[in-house]
Formats: C-alpha cells, sequence, structure tokens
C-alpha cells in the first residue's frame, strides 16, 4: 500500500511482487480493492500487479465538478511515471475499461496488452447522459447509502447473492464507502465519453475480453462487439458471474487472465520518461 501527490491530488495504490507490470484500473463506484483476488494471485505469479484507486474513490482526493476519462487516464500515467514503469499490461473493468481504452488512445507506444472486462466501447446516449447527471445529483443530495442497496441486485449474479454472500457484502461496502463527490464527478465525465469504437479496429497489441455471462449493465453482446473490433482478440465468458466476474468467480477469471498473460510475447521493457 501506499499514496503519492501528483496533479494536484493524493492517489492511493498497492504495488504487489515483482516482474513484468499489470496495471488494473477499477470501476465505478468501487475502488482498487475489488483487484484484491487478482492483485494476490498475480503478485505470486511473476507479476508486479500495480492497482490505483482512480481520483474520487477510495484513498484518493475527491475532487468536485466533472471528471473526464481523459483526467483518469493521465493521473495513471503520472502514477506510473512516478513509480518508473515503461511498458505494461493494461487491463480495466467497466468504467475502468473505457478509461483503458482513453489510455490506449493518449499512450498506447506505453501499452504492451489490453484487458476489456466488463465494459463497452460507444458513446454515451442522449437517454443515458440525462440518466447519469440525474444520478449524480441524487448521489450529492441523498449519498450513497440508497443507491448502494438498490445497484447490488444489478452488479452481481443471483448466483453470488445467494452461495457468495461475502463477495456480495465487500461489493456493497465499496459502493457504500465511495465519496459521492467523487463519483457523481465520475458519472458527469462519462456523460461527456467520446465514441471508441474506431479506436478499437486500430489497437495493434493482444487483448482480451471478458465479461460475465448473466452482467446486467455490460451484457455479453457489448463483449461481443468489442471482441468482434479489436483484430485478434480473445473473448472468455464467465459463467454464473454478474458485472464483477473478477470477484464473483475469481479462479475462472485469474485462469483466462493467465492463459492470455501466458500468451504475451517477450518484450524488454523500456524505462519510463520522467519529466
Amino acid at each position: 500500500m501506499g499514496s503519492v501527490a501528483c496533479r494536484g491530488i493524493t492517489v492511493g495504490y498497492e504495488d504487489e511482487g515483482s516482474g513484468p507490470p499489470l496495471v488494473l484500473v477499477h470501476g465505478h463506484p468501487f475502488d482498487r480493492s475489488m483487484w484484491r483476488p487478482q492483485t494476490e494471485h498475480f503478485s505470486r505469479a511473476g507479476w508486479r500487479v500495480i492497482v490505483p484507486d482512480l481520483r474520487g474513490y477510495g484513498e484518493s482526493t475527491p475532487v468536485p465538478g466533472t471528471t473526464p476519462l481523459e483526467t483518469f487516464a493521465r493521473d495513471l500515467l503520472a502514477l506510473l511515471d512516478h513509480l518508473g514503469i515503461g511498458r505494461f499490461v493494461l487491463g480495466g473493468l467497466s468504467m475502468g475499461g473505457q478509461i483503458v481504452m482513453e489510455c490506449y488512445r493518449l499512450f498506447p507506444e506505453r501499452i504492451r496488452g489490453l484487458v476489456f472486462a466488463d465494459t463497452f466501447a460507444a458513446a454515451e446516449t442522449e437517454e443515458g447522459r440525462t440518466r447519469r447527471r440525474d444520478m449524480a445529483e441524487r448521489l450529492l443530495r441523498e449519498g450513497m447509502t440508497g443507491y448502494a442497496q438498490e445497484a447490488l441486485p444489478t452488479m452481481v449474479s443471483a448466483h453470488t447473492l445467494t452461495h457468495r454472500p461475502d463477495v456480495a457484502a465487500h461489493v456493497l461496502a465499496m459502493m457504500t464507502a465511495a465519496p459521492s463527490e467523487g463519483a457523481a464527478a465520475a458519472l458527469r465525465g462519462r456523460a461527456e465519453r467520446p465514441d471508441y469504437t474506431a479506436l478499437l479496429s486500430r489497437i495493434s497489441v493482444p487483448a482480451l475480453v471478458v465479461v460475465g455471462a448473466e452482467d446486467a449493465h455490460t451484457p455479453v453482446s457489448d463483449a461481443q462487439d468489442i471482441h468482434t473490433r479489436v483484430p485478434d482478440a480473445t473473448l472468455a465468458v464467465i459463467e454464473q458471474a454478474g458485472h464483477l466476474p473478477n470477484l464473483e468467480c475469481p479462479e475462472e477469471f485469474n485462469a483466462v487472465l493467465a492463459e492470455f498473460l501466458h500468451s504475451l510475447p517477450e518484450q524488454a521493457e523500456t524505462a519510463a520518461a520522467h519529466g
């Protein structure tokens, strides 16, 4: 565990293990603890696993207003530069997956592999923009608790709710603890996100697309669309999982991710440029 001041905020993060870097970006309204099964597994399997709390979440500074995806991406790059990371494998779930797309748009030369988990690439619809802005106002007005309780059955599968109450409790705790100011700023930013569908066809590094079979937010069809657009991408569907397959079915998710990481071509790591 650690924290660093960069770009005017404090960023909380974990940096575990040694070896080639694997960077994982959490979704909304979660924090870096959503990657705990992957941090523990891959840091023992020869990877240096870096998981940040995004601006406005977890132990990172809440910032009011609007947080565009580009801001999240540049925060991430600043953290990796601080840590001396050159090229890395980058993965993200849901909003984290869209941040991964933005990172590839901004600094593709730093990325040697991509993981898109339970995410989608299209720009927001007008209806979706209105819904996100309205939700941002609700979170500021009411706090996170009511929303978190409503959202839980859409975040994890019915199987998880029944058979993995510990996972459901962890998900609920992350959502409840998220600072409403930071969550609202991210919602406003996502309402204005660009369309990444054209970018997907230009990806020139290996990519893995993963989705829970019962994901209510980004269904399998969204993953199939990304898989179709990204050249030579691999698609994996995790059964009995909802929007958070890495937490709901960690053994299956880790096996898929391990196979992908093992398949990556060996590449010399270059030192990060420091400004």
